[in-house]
């Protein structure tokens, strides 16, 4: 929140900070918008630097404390990390350092994965960087002896979602290079471990629905639960607006520019005036 901004009732007029890579973390402003319609939010997309799951991690914490700066200047009252990776690279040590904001990152879905297990595989779909990352590994560490669980590193996957591509014989190409080998007739769950792949969903069915020789499979991803605790964190806080019969406004900005705002407006199936 602004340094400048005190008074409980204005810090609850301020709007709610997100933060991605790119365009993959509107699928969790989109779960958001559903829940708090009534806020205002700040959506800040660094396309110009992604992807960060392909990026050391002193390199991701930097570019993370960056963006986290910016929203911060604009003033925010509280800040969702809408990227698997930043989070698990710089979650802790963004709390540490801004104490003052409610901070919420998300992580794959393998928790409810697991709890809707009846046996079957999962299927944990993530960039390079955020499977090699602790806190990552951390996660599965729970929940591996307990399921047939295994992940998969897609690197270059999130691309498809920052160029506009989300379907095509090009997709479907990658889908049978980097997900079909981990495809079993028993595999019953795929969680999308990254915030660009909600946007790549429907197609991923249509490939799915293409492969005769296995079920139905269940694809599930974190954006739900992370929208639903910065709702709960910023209520607990005494933060979210009185005035619900309003209609919230949205800002979106991107480091690659108006083209990728559009683009994110899009995304949202939002219009752009």
């Amino acid at each position: 929140m602004s340094k400048a901004v005190t008074d409980i009732s204005e810090i609850r007029c301020l709007p709610i900070g997100f933060m991605d890579s790119g365009l993959g973390g509107l699928s969790v402003l989109k779960e958001e918008l559903r829940l708090l319609p009534y806020e205002d939010f700040i959506y800040y997309g660094d396309s110009a630097n992604a992807p960060y799951g392909e990026k050391s991690t002193e390199e991701i914490k930097r570019l993370t404390f960056s963006v986290t700066e910016r929203l911060t200047e604009h003033g925010i009252k509280g800040l969702v990390i809408a990227c698997n990776t930043a989070t698990a690279a710089a979650v802790r040590e963004l709390r540490c350092a801004y104490p003052q904001i409610p901070i919420v990152g998300i992580e794959p879905a393998v928790k409810p994965a697991y709890e809707m297990s009846r046996g079957g595989r999962i299927i944990v779909m993530a960039t390079p960087m955020a499977i090699r990352q602790e806190k990552f590994r951390q996660l599965i560490a729970r929940y591996e002896k307990l399921a047939d669980l295994v992940t998969v590193p897609c690197g270059g996957l999130m691309e498809f979602v920052e160029k506009g591509e989300l379907d095509g014989a090009v997709l479907d190409g990658y889908f049978r290079e980097h997900l079909s080998p981990y495809i079993t007739h028993n595999t019953e769950t795929i969680v999308l471990g990254c915030t660009h792949y909600p946007f790549l969903r429907p197609h991923l069915r249509e490939f799915l629905a293409g492969r005769e020789d296995i079920p139905d499979i269940r694809i599930i991803d974190g954006s739900r639960g992370t929208a639903a605790e910065m709702r709960r964190r910023l209520d607990e806080c005494g933060l979210l607006r009185t005035d619900t019969g309003r209609a919230g406004v949205l800002t979106i900005e991107n480091s690659a520019g108006d083209e990728m705002v559009e683009r994110s407006y899009k995304l949202l199936k939002l219009p752009t005036d």
